[in-house]
């Protein structure tokens, strides 16, 4: 009966050794970050153009309306060359099973301009319009950074795709703020460096259900950084809540660390954000600029118990015991062999044949004409 009874124990050993052996191993790293695979397909260039009396350029960001089939694509004008507006656009696309999906063409369509609580345009200088995304209940959140040299705050509103007008705008904590008392530390965004990145994640399309908005500052705050920046410079993300049922309301802040500045940089930001199906997961688009031109990152990013900063007045002192939000690099641009320009939006866009996503990156061209709006396009599968 022994003789048995070591026998089926010897038997369930190797078993159970034969399973091990022949089950992948996952790592800690990939179970923290899901494989995700991406290729560039093509680029394009949207050439200068006038379009119902408005400059095409300055492309800040750029949302999807699968519904539709079109593009939103967000000028970041401060109302000087014509009021601040987005853009409609039908971008012609083919994809089929033999070959690679590329940019045949883009058309504009329509501009639509963005109107304040009164129902007016936004005058000169009142507004710096950087992100735009499309919401579950068809309405467009969009970014101001604000123009904190002219005494004006940045915002975050939703405003009405068809007519423009802001509907509601949501409540940012007074750190985000210019402050108000003329003998305090300076406080709040930066001129140029407020709200670049939007992006929304929602886990249905029904227009009465819950969602979530995250956005996040292009750089650090007056407050968070001294004389002599640190290495990994210090972005504070906002997470909202949006529903039917009351304000929105504002649920996390965490810190996202910036990419040490590459040799001869001297200017770089997180310009983009993208939720990704996994809850708590994005891609984030950071764009340098430097001696040797634009330059660009795309990082997968992942909230695994990072600390909620919302009580942290400032970052000056260091940030010794906080746990930033954790990014891995997915690819540098730079090794596509093409001369980037301002990398500033991303969107997702249609299904390509073999039913993988499609990701499309827009460059903002600061109406120089010594720069491009570029268009790139990649497959996505996440």
């Amino acid at each position: 009966m022994r003789k048995l009874s070591n026998l089926i124990l010897a038997l369930i050993i190797i078993i159970s050794l034969s399973a091990c052996i022949g089950t992948p191993q996952i790592t800690a790293e990939e179970r923290l970050f899901p494989p995700i695979s991406l290729k560039f397909l093509d680029k394009y260039e949207i050439q200068p153009q006038n379009f119902q009396d408005t400059p095409i350029g300055g492309l800040s960001a750029i949302t999807y309306d699968r519904q539709s089939d079109r593009f939103y694509a967000l000028s970041d004008d401060r109302s000087e060359q014509a009021p601040a507006r987005f853009y409609t656009l039908n971008i012609n696309i083919t994809t089929t099973e033999e070959q690679a999906a590329k940019i045949e063409g883009i058309t504009v369509e329509n501009v639509t301009f963005l109107k304040d609580q009164t129902g007016q345009t936004y005058s000169s200088q009142t507004i710096d319009p950087e992100g735009i995304v499309l919401s579950p209940r068809d309405t467009l959140f969009i970014s101001s950074e604000g123009v904190p040299e002219q005494g004006i705050n940045p915002f975050l509103g939703e405003f009405d795709p068809t007519t423009g007008q802001l509907q509601q705008e949501l409540r940012l904590p007074q750190r985000y703020l210019m402050a108000t008392d003329t003998e305090t530390e300076p406080q709040g965004v930066e001129n140029n460096l407020g709200f670049e990145p939007l992006t929304i994640s929602a886990t249905s399309t029904l227009k009465d259900d819950p969602f979530r908005v995250f956005t996040a500052t292009e750089a650090s705050l007056k407050q968070d950084t001294g004389s002599t920046p640190p290495v990994n410079i210090p972005v504070r993300l906002l997470h909202y809540v949006i529903s039917p049922v009351g304000p929105p309301v504002l649920l996390a802040e965490h810190l996202y660390l910036l990419d040490e500045m590459p040799k001869g940089a001297i200017a770089n930001g997180l310009t983009e954000l993208l939720a990704l199906p996994r809850e708590g997961s994005w891609l984030s688009l950071e764009r340098t600029f430097g001696l040797f031109g634009f330059g660009a990152k795309l990082f997968q990013v992942v909230n695994s118990g990072a600390s909620e900063t919302s009580t942290i007045a400032s970052f000056k002192e260091g940030i010794e015991g906080i746990k930033p939000l954790r990014k891995k690099l997915l690819l540098d641009l730079e090794t596509l062999d093409i001369e980037l320009d301002n990398l500033e939006g991303m969107t997702l866009g249609p299904r390509l044949s073999d039913g993988s996503e499609s990701l499309f990156l827009i460059s903002d061209d600061n109406f120089n004409t010594d720069q491009k709006t570029q268009l790139l396009l990649f497959k996505l599968n996440a």
